[in-house]
Formats: structure tokens, sequence, C-alpha cells
């Protein structure tokens, strides 16, 4: 009822309904009952409906944060792991300034730089 209610088609129904007057004044008193039959029913259906959408929308909303909060602590374990695993290399690189600096990713070289000249003038 609530869905019915809140469309624009009833929207249009109440505008005619209530212009209805306009063209028949002796029905007046008629309408008004059947106005107010309207009200009382659709009132407490209305409620009825805005609170059930309402327990919905709080379930799904608790669902959504339950989801969010295992995202973030998912999120929260792969920082602390990606920060164990790179707290070593500004250690290894200030012990091989001295010589070529040998950067590893896994068990792969992956950049070896060892004392390159800058290009001389003229060349590339």
């Amino acid at each position: 009822m609530t869905v019915i209610f809140g469309s624009i088609w009833c929207v249009y129904a109440f505008t005619v309904f209530s212009l209805i007057p306009m063209v028949a004044p002796g029905c007046q008193n008629t309408l008004l009952y059947i106005s107010n039959a309207i009200q009382l029913i659709a009132l407490p259906a209305l409620a009825v409906g805005s609170a059930i959408l309402a327990r919905s929308s709080e379930a799904r909303a608790d669902a959504d944060h339950a989801a969010l909060v295992e995202i973030l602590d998912d999120v929260r374990q792969e920082l602390t792991e990606l920060r164990s695993l790179t707290s070593g290399i500004a250690a290894n690189q200030a012990q091989d300034a001295t010589g070529g600096t040998t950067m590893n990713v896994s068990a792969d070289t992956f950049i070896a730089v060892d004392n390159i000249a800058p290009d001389a003038p003229g060349q590339r």
C-alpha cells in the first residue's frame, strides 16, 4: 500500500478527486466523507510501511557496516605485512651505498646499478 500511495498516479488521482467539488458542489459532503475514510485507512498503512522500510534499511546499514569493518581489517593486515616486508630496504640501501646497489624482488634480481658513469656530452 505504501508503494501505491507513494506513486505519482496517486497524486494525480487525489488532485482530480479534490477538484470534483468545483464541478459538482452538491456532492461535497459525500466527497468529504470519502476523503476522511481514505485518510483513516491510509495514514496507519503508511506508518506501518514506513516502519517496515526503516527496519530493512537499518538491517542493510548494519550489514554494510560489518562488511566495511571487515575490509578495513584486511587492509590494516596487508599494510602491516607490507611494512614488515619493506622494513629492511632502507637498511640494505645504506649498506650498499659504498659500492653498487642491487635491488632484489623475491629471489630474482630486478635492478643492478654499479657506479654507472653519467653520459659524456654528445653521447646518447
